[in-house]
């Protein structure tokens, strides 16, 4: 855990440091800290989504089975 809170940490300072480089402001750079973690968690869950549907395609492949949706291997 203290390794996920210290990994949180540095992705608040790199974001704010990049934006507030950037635009040259304090609120906008803390703006940009705050919504861009969540905005990246959200496009990460969507891509572990998509990446688990490749999986089940190559393992259903793998298995002779084309269709992953008929064999049940989706998430």
């Amino acid at each position: 855990m203290t390794k996920t809170f210290t990994f949180a940490i540095v992705h608040f300072t790199v974001a704010f440091t990049v934006a507030y480089v950037l635009s040259g402001s304090i609120l906008i750079g803390s703006a940009i800290a705050m919504v861009e973690p969540v905005i990246n968690t959200i496009a990460y869950f969507f891509h572990e989504k998509v990446w688990e549907r490749i999986q089940a395609r190559r393992q259903a492949e793998a298995m002779g089975t084309a269709d992953p949706v008929a064999t049940g291997m989706t998430a």
